[in-house]
């Protein structure tokens, strides 16, 4: 038995600079005992969920040397021995994560809202502008169609002033011949 307790020490002792962090399972009580085993003396308790340093581990009966943070060293089952930090340790960080997603969604449906508003009121605006666009098409047909009516109306105008015209030329042509016409002077000086 002293042979074990000076080996225990010496490996205490020997073992922690390669010490890998560690904790208790997060469901139980766990006594740890003096040696690698269950044959060994209890010399304590370690509650679930503490942060322990592992020290080493015994292959054969599957404990592992532990070091508690208040610096007590022992054996433990390793089934009950986990590495890294203990849910209850991380449990604060994965809610404190928790609560700045939420400050994220929150802020994301605040965006959201608001990019759908605009979108709304670029909808109603761009419905106005296709209104607006086909009432100003209407009115450029309407404008277009008085032009060619304009443009007719003009040709029939300058047919109706050039038939005039031409009616004119030829009620002269037939009346000039009929005129009276000037005698010339006959002088015989010639």
């Amino acid at each position: 038995m002293k042979k074990a307790l000076f080996l225990t020490a010496l490996l205490s002792l020997s073992l922690p600079a390669w010490a890998e962090t560690g904790h208790i399972a997060d469901d139980v009580y766990v006594f740890f005992h003096g040696g690698p085993s269950n044959e060994y003396r209890i010399t304590g308790r370690v509650n679930s969920g503490e942060r322990i340093e592992i020290l080493g581990r015994n292959s054969q009966t599957e404990y592992v040397q532990i070091k508690t943070e208040s610096g007590r060293v022992g054996w433990v089952p390793g089934q009950f021995v986990g590495t890294g930090d203990s849910k209850l340790i991380e449990l604060p960080k994965l809610e404190s994560a928790l609560e700045q997603s939420r400050l994220t969604i929150s802020e994301q449906a605040d965006t959201i809202e608001k990019l759908n508003s605009s979108l709304s009121q670029l909808q109603r605006e761009s419905g106005t502008y296709t209104d607006q666009i086909r009432s100003l098409n209407t009115e450029i047909r309407d404008l277009q169609s008085q032009i060619s009516n304009m443009d007719q109306s003009n040709l029939m105008r300058w047919l109706t002033y050039g038939g005039l015209i031409a009616f004119g030329g030829v009620v002269l042509g037939l009346i000039v011949p009929y005129l009276p016409r000037k005698r010339k002077r006959q002088d015989d000086w010639f």
